[in-house]
């Protein structure tokens, strides 16, 4: 067994994230099937630890697979004799990367999307006592699919690549009509509720009953509270058709672009406000994409609200559901990247805009046909998957022009879908016509607003380096931006950026600014937390004060 990091790695239950996986629409009755798997690759049978990637330390692997080989995953369960004359739905809530499901020796489906849940319904072919489910995945970095930041060669802001299942594997039993996907919007005074598969039946809000009418219904709330980062308000809900019954909940927040002296502001609720976050990678000491339990994101979210931050940018990644509930129920706002696919040329996509050579039409970019239609097509289901969150706030299509292409085209088709909600088109470089914001990355030089006759939004900066060689992954190489020796430098530095530079550009436009980033991650030891999580670089008393100001630096600017 390699050498686990922290004391939750060490002390894992034996079915590790025995939580309901979907926050947002929750039944009863559900059996979670995470734990000891038979695991076969490279000729040789072996256990894995559900859901951790075969890459990781708690997978339970001594070595991995490589990059290609197919992992047969095989374990055996049996129906709870209370599901009789129910439907049964399997769930995997992502699987890296083509995956293979198999039930009793029969072909349910295929999926080929790393970081999205699918289901597949097994009643018909479940049998009496023990049923024998396998599941075939090959992770072949096919850069026509999504593959984020993994790389056959971690090193430098390229990680360590993730096979497998990585999240919770489970089952639920249902009617033969039940509610198969809410879909959920709000305004500042009303909520409207669809509920998918069903027709008739009603929602049961603050002790009263509200009728469901061909799956829908609006809800007035004229006296409701708005949710923000500062009073996250949120309204539990239960929806019952026919035999089916789950539970949800929703908030009610608005977004919305003013002009304050002539300037564009990203407005919270009505008001301008100021978006103070940080890039979060997801990644993790022991799981790699996966904690070792659900209550780590609760930990770094409320390390992050403790020094001042109300904003994280989910960077690169889709997170498990219990993630954005977190965020929603203890007030962070997310900004949410879409996953990149296609290619990614370092002088193309980094060196030449570094040295500000940033004009590039993407009409010819990412030429693939069937890339650019998989690409869409997780953009479209991402904001499915995760639409009904109010803490995201944000989309972002492109980053750095990794596999970008018809930025405009991709910017209307997500806001036809997502009207209400802030999209930055190109997050960093490579602006075409049409965004939300102009969006700048800035590391080697001093920070300034854009051009755009937009909200101007620094969607990443810093990336200071205090590196301690017992809580990092490479005693060897550092990978970072400005350097410091010490925690007391390191500190006044930030101090000083937060309290010096960020509010003279808080008054002039800035509108949100993402530090780069919650913790180090291998290479990369940039971060607020070290890659274990075991020591907060920072203070709270040291940033949270500058932190709170710039929120009053902008409210000077618009006035």
């Amino acid at each position: 067994m390699r050498k686990l990091y922290t004391e939750e790695g060490r002390a894992l239950p034996a079915i590790p994230w025995e939580r309901y996986p979907r926050p947002q629409l929750r039944r009863a009755d559900w059996l979670c099937l995470n734990g000891l798997w038979d695991c076969s690759f490279g000729g040789k049978t072996r256990q894995i630890r559900v859901p951790f990637c075969a890459e990781s330390l708690l997978s339970a692997l001594d070595t991995a697979p490589a990059i290609g080989e197919e992992i047969a995953y095989r374990r055996v369960f049996a129906i709870p004799d209370s599901w009789r004359g129910r439907r049964v739905l399997l769930h995997f809530g992502a699987v890296s990367r083509l995956a293979v499901v198999t039930l009793n020796g029969r072909e349910l489906c295929r999926h080929d999307n790393a970081y999205l849940p699918f289901r597949v319904d097994v009643t018909d072919a479940l049998r009496e006592g023990e049923n024998e489910l396998c599941v075939s995945v090959i992770n072949d970095l096919d850069r026509r699919y999504p593959w984020g930041k993994q790389s056959r060669k971690c090193g430098g802001m390229w990680y360590t690549p993730c096979s497998g299942i990585w999240q919770t594997v489970w089952l639920e039993p249902v009617p033969e009509s039940y509610v198969r996907a809410l879909n959920i919007r709000t305004g500042c005074d009303w909520a409207e509720i669809e509920a998918e598969g069903v027709g008739e039946g009603c929602v049961l809000l603050e002790g009263k009953r509200y009728p469901l009418t061909e799956g829908r219904v609006r809800i007035p709330m004229p006296d409701a509270q708005l949710w923000s980062p500062e009073s996250p308000r949120l309204y539990d809900f239960t929806l019952e058709s026919g035999e089916d019954r789950v539970a949800s909940y929703f908030a009610l927040r608005t977004l919305s672009v003013g002009s304050f002296r002539g300037v564009p502001r990203l407005c919270l609720n009505g008001k301008p406000y100021f978006f103070n976050g940080l890039l979060d990678q997801g990644y993790w000491s022991d799981g790699l994409w996966t904690p070792a339990g659900p209550e780590a994101y609760e930990k770094d979210i409320l390390a992050m609200k403790s020094l001042g931050f109300n904003t994280l940018r989910k960077h690169i990644k889709i997170e498990p559901e219990q993630f954005y509930y977190d965020c929603d129920r203890l007030g962070m706002i997310v900004f949410q990247d879409m996953v990149n696919n296609g290619d990614y040329s370092f002088l193309r996509d980094t060196a030449l805009p570094t040295l500000h050579i940033r004009k590039r039409r993407d009409t010819r970019l990412h030429r693939d046909p069937r890339g650019r239609e998989i690409f869409l097509q997780s953009m479209e289901e991402t904001l499915r998957l995760l639409g009904n969150h109010p803490s995201i706030c944000l989309w972002t299509i492109f980053n750095e022009g990794w596999g970008q292409f018809r930025a405009d085209e991709a910017y209307e088709r997500l806001k036809a879908l997502d009207p209400e909600r802030f999209i930055d088109a190109t997050s960093g470089w490579f602006h075409q016509k049409k965004s939300d914001v102009d969006s700048l990355h800035i590391y080697f030089e001093p920070l300034r607003l854009g051009k755009e006759p937009l909200p101007q939004l620094l969607s990443e900066f810093g990336g200071f380096v205090w590196k301690i060689p017992a809580h990092s992954f490479n005693g060897e190489k550092t990978y970072g931006y400005r350097k410091y020796r010490d925690r007391e430098s390191f500190a006044a530095a930030l101090r000083e950026c937060y309290g010096r530079e960020l509010p003279e550009l808080a008054r002039q436009g800035l509108c949100g600014a993402i530090y780069t980033q919650v913790s180090d991650v291998e290479d990369e030891t940039n971060g607020l937390f070290t890659f274990d999580r075991a020591v907060l670089k920072l203070r709270p008393e040291e940033l949270s004060d500058v932190c709170a100001a710039l929120q009053t630096a902008l409210e000077e600017g618009c006035r």
